[in-house]
């Protein structure tokens, strides 16, 4: 079986809020959709992947709006709060391998994402106010999915491209946080959007320990205003394959469907690539047009097997794959429940290898350069093995060109010099001119604003690796900019690159007694390739933060003495004067007793006590006793010294 180290997991929540005529009135109870469904597909490297997908439908209409059955109310007050047209959110941890995972399908293509938070939007507002809405969009999802995003309100951590990174302009802001980190306190967050949260349904198989033990972990949300789309994705690895089941990727079955969800189904693909290895064995389907086949009919497979016969089975069509069209198995939990639980297993019988479509031009980027004021940022791009059977597009008699646009933002403080650029095609040097067909360059501004790049390539077909370089010095920040473990580095987001002549899609057939899948109907979108490079750790120059604190830490041990001490020799001196007071008073009270008895004596009198009054109220006559006292203890000391020296 996979172990659960093994696992590679995708999770999609899609929120659909569909527009409606203002004055229609829509029940809630009709207008209100939900369905959840789950797909696994063996990946080459002993992976496996489990893309989650929600969908949940309301319709915008006056008739309500502040409370919902199923849709969420905090994504419906977020986007009319904020009259958010579009928006996409995600949360990663980890990096997509594209080399092993894919590029060109639209999974890898659509919710591949870079590590930490990333974020665009689009704001239905006047331009003046886009910035306002997009600080104030940040504070509200940084409190709404527990997260660090308040970061992207200043203007240094966001951007607004023009035509790279989306056919949007304008009111479109982006902002990404490479350091952040994703844990549950993250995922939850997600899980209160659904209606049954991890209580029933697909959800239940979200267990945290499961998920997090991935290699790769996504979640992300996208929202439209006609329809609204909440994507999170989560990511939860040559010999015999492993054999997998639901039970041992999350530790958990499914005990029946959430009962709030119009449908609830799994799927499991097996790519292109898989089914021509395995031809032999599908001898029986050559003939295949997409009508259901039973599984009885794969039975006999000696490569795979599950453990639950599926439902349905869908073939793609039109397949951009030149060896062999990808298989769809659909399996429905309608019927299942607690005492019945689904545990879709999945038995590999016979060692098989593959490899995945990946993206035309593999893209790299990296660090040139030594020291702690000069560098430089490279952008390598390599052609992969199936660049040469996709389509291209403006293939010309003469040249063939290959269109790449390139999206990158870089912090302020690393000054790019963007009048630097030298472009490589197989290590020639290549007149910028020639290759370059379109560039925008908005320089940072300290402090306020970052730097971004937007450029269109036209690199040729048969190249093999092409590489951009950009040099840049290294600024200086005050010592309050530098965040506590500054001595690790700063990250420069990642860059996007994207290849407008390819656009991938999964056309599947389906039946009309079939049940329409939102996930495969979003798979059947045509979408142009997407793929994100590494993220950069640049070494800056730090203070020495020790000073301050040994400055600081002298200072407060010197007022501490000086302060101490005194105060301590204060409080004792009066305390020493009052103890000498009260012993001083009981001497001279036990002289002055001593002194009235032998003084009685002499003259014959009774001895009275003395009366107890101060020392300052001494009268006259006590002063007279005390002289004459005085002058009897001097006679009695001259007449014993007399007769001891005569005795």
């Amino acid at each position: 079986m996979a172990r659960l180290l093994s696992i590679f997991a995708l999770l999609v929540f899609v929120l659909h809020v569909t527009s409606e005529s203002t004055g229609e009135v829509v029940e809630q109870l009709e207008g209100e959709e939900f369905t959840e469904e789950l797909l696994f597909r063996p990946l080459p490297d002993r992976k496996v992947l489990s893309y989650f997908h929600f969908e949940s439908k309301v319709p915008r209409t006056n008739s309500y709006g502040h409370h919902h059955r199923l849709f969420p109310k905090a994504i419906y007050q977020l986007v009319h709060k904020y009259r958010i047209t579009e928006m996409e959110l995600s949360f990663t941890q980890g990096r997509w391998n594209y080399e092993s995972w894919g590029g060109f399908d639209p999974v890898a293509s659509s919710n591949a994402k870079p590590p930490g938070v990333e974020l665009w939007a689009v704001f239905d507002v006047p331009q003046d106010q886009v910035d306002a809405s997009w600080k104030n969009l940040t504070h509200t999802l940084s409190g709404l999915f527990c997260a660090s995003i308040n970061f992207l309100e200043s203007s240094t951590m966001y951007s607004a491209p023009d035509w790279s990174f989306r056919s949007l302009s304008g009111n479109l802001r982006y902002g990404s946080l490479p350091r952040e980190a994703v844990c549950t306190e993250n995922l939850t967050p997600w899980l209160k959007l659904l209606p049954c949260r991890d209580k029933a349904g697909l959800s239940s198989l979200m267990n945290r320990p499961s998920i997090y033990r991935g290699f790769y972990h996504s979640q992300r949300l996208h929202l439209t205003s006609d329809a609204l789309e909440t994507n999170a994705a989560f990511s939860s690895s040559r010999k015999l394959q492993p054999s997998w089941s639901m039970n041992s990727l999350f530790g958990r079955t499914v005990e029946g469907k959430c009962a709030l969800a119009k449908s609830s189904n799994v799927y499991v693909q097996l790519e292109g690539s898989l089914v021509y290895n395995m031809k032999d064995t599908w001898n029986d389907i050559e003939g295949y047009e997409g009508e259901e086949v039973p599984y009885e009919g794969f039975g006999s497979n000696p490569n795979f097997g599950f453990s639950v016969s599926p439902d349905r089975m869908m073939k793609e069509v039109n397949s951009f794959h030149k060896e062999g069209s990808s298989i769809l198995y659909g399996f429905s939990i309608k019927d299942y429940h607690s005492s019945k639980p689904f545990d879709l297993g999945f038995r590999w019988k016979l060692p098989v290898t593959w490899s995945c479509v990946k993206a035309p031009l593999r893209a790299s980027r990296f660090l040139m350069g030594s020291g702690n004021e000069k560098g430089a940022i490279a952008l390598s791009l390599q052609s992969t093995e199936w660049s040469e059977s996709l389509p291209k597009a403006h293939n010309d008699e003469e040249k063939c060109r290959l269109r790449v646009d390139v999206f990158q933002v870089v912090p302020w403080y690393i000054k790019v010099y963007y009048h630097t650029a030298r472009l490589f095609v197989d290590g020639v040097p290549q007149s910028l001119g020639d290759v370059i067909e379109k560039m925008h360059v908005s320089p940072s501004e300290d402090k306020v604003s970052p730097g971004v790049m937007e450029t269109i390539l036209r690199l040729p077909c048969d190249m093999k690796s092409a590489s951009l370089t950009l040099e840049f010095d290294k600024g200086f920040l005050h010592i309050d900019e530098y965040p506590p473990d500054a001595n690790q580095g700063f990250d420069i987001p990642s860059a996007i690159i994207s290849f407008p002549d390819f656009q991938t899609c999964l056309e599947y057939t389906q039946d009309n007694t079939s049940i329409k899948s939102p996930m495969v109907s979003k798979m059947q979108e045509k979408r142009k390739i997407l793929s994100y490079t590494e993220v950069l750790l640049v070494p800056l120059t730090t203070p020495d933060f020790s000073m301050p604190y040994n400055v600081i830490t002298i200072t407060c041990t010197v007022f501490a003495l000086y302060f101490g001490s005194l105060l301590n020799a204060l409080r004792r001196r009066a305390g020493e004067e009052e103890r000498f007071l009260k012993s001083k008073d009981k001497n001279t009270s036990k002289l002055r007793l001593l002194l009235s008895k032998l003084s009685a004596k002499l003259r014959g009198r009774a001895w009275e006590p003395p009366t107890s009054t101060p020392p300052s109220s001494s009268s006259s006559p006590k002063l007279i006793s005390s002289k004459v006292i005085i002058k009897i203890v001097l006679i009695a000391a001259i007449g014993f010294g007399w007769q001891y020296y005569y005795g």
